[in-house]
């Protein structure tokens, strides 16, 4: 399957400031929730971005991948045609599970309502490599899957999240959409280093990366989506900059709207951090270029920790 290429500077599409983003310069893509979009009835203002060049790309949040059911037919259908209207590139979803029980549990189905984390042990993750697959097999473009926030990390679990995320990478073939903003969260509730995470990541395996703002409460951070940036997450953002080009950066925003002037800030923000980044990449890379070449051993997967003790919640 095809691997899509570089996307560029981008922001969420989201109706309350359409016309903003209509007018923003230098958005070379925007990407929409999937489920608030009709194949039949595109929005006006996505349709003048695409006539436009922008790329549109369809982010679900409703499959559930990570849950014990298989990816629900109909709910991929949906997915595909939204990719097929909007003539995307991929669609990307996300690595969690939202609801639980129904006809083959002693429970009626639940929804959650939220995204909720996947335990990173191998059982859970053989799941989610077959509901990858499925969705894979169903869609008419690549496919690239969300690392999550969390505010508790599951009892008993067996690999870190860039371990868990490799394996996933490696056994599917699937394309990592890399939420900064998201491994900052996981820090400040879970105790995880996110250079730590960064460093086992398949970086070769990122489709694009997502930056956000949030907000701590009691030791808390709630990736709310109606804050501003914080340097925190634009510094993880260099940090992965520096480790390799990431094809597409996307600020997202869900409430709380600013002016636009703000968005275009924390746009140059982002830019400017991803900047960074490259420049350090770039600097680190010439030194090596000029030394002798040496023996290059085979790179090997990150091997899994047998036992991770959950970090104590904050």
């Amino acid at each position: 399957m095809a691997r899509p290429g570089a996307l560029g500077a981008g922001i969420g599409w989201r109706p309350e400031i359409a016309d903003a983003v209509e007018r923003m310069p230098g958005i070379d893509w925007v990407e929409a929730v999937s489920e608030n979009v009709c194949p039949g009835h595109l929005p006006d203002s996505l349709l003048r971005l695409r006539e436009r060049g922008v790329t549109v790309v369809p982010h679900g949040v409703s499959l559930g991948l990570g849950g014990a059911d298989r990816p629900d037919p109909q709910r991929l259908t949906a997915l595909a045609e939204r990719a097929e209207a909007l003539g995307s590139p991929l669609v990307t979803e996300h690595i969690a599970f939202v609801r639980a029980g129904g006809p083959l549990t002693a429970s009626p189905r639940l929804e959650a309502g939220h995204l909720l984390p996947v335990p990173r042990t191998r059982d859970a993750l053989d799941v989610l490599c077959e509901n990858i697959r499925i969705a894979q097999d169903a869609l008419p473009v690549p496919l690239a899957v969300e690392n999550i926030a969390a505010l508790i990390a599951w009892p008993g679990e067996e690999m870190t999240e860039g371990q868990f995320l490799y394996d996933l990478a490696d056994r599917t073939g699937v394309r990592l959409l890399i939420d900064v903003a998201n491994l900052h969260t996981n820090h400040v509730n879970r105790g995880e280093d996110p250079a730590d995470a960064l460093s086992e990541l398949p970086l070769e395996a990122i489709a694009y990366v997502h930056v956000a703002g949030g907000v701590e409460r009691d030791g808390v951070w709630h990736d709310s989506h109606a804050h501003p940036v914080p340097p925190p997450v634009l510094t993880i953002l260099t940090d992965l900059a520096s480790r390799v080009a990431p094809p597409g950066v996307l600020l997202e925003r869900d409430e709380n709207f600013p002016d636009p002037a703000e968005l275009e800030g924390e746009l140059t923000a982002i830019r400017a951090a991803v900047e960074r980044g490259r420049r350090s990449r770039k600097a680190t890379a010439r030194p090596a270029a000029a030394t002798e070449p040496t023996a290059q051993r085979p790179t090997e997967r990150p091997a899994a920790a047998q036992t991770t003790t959950p970090p104590t919640p904050t």
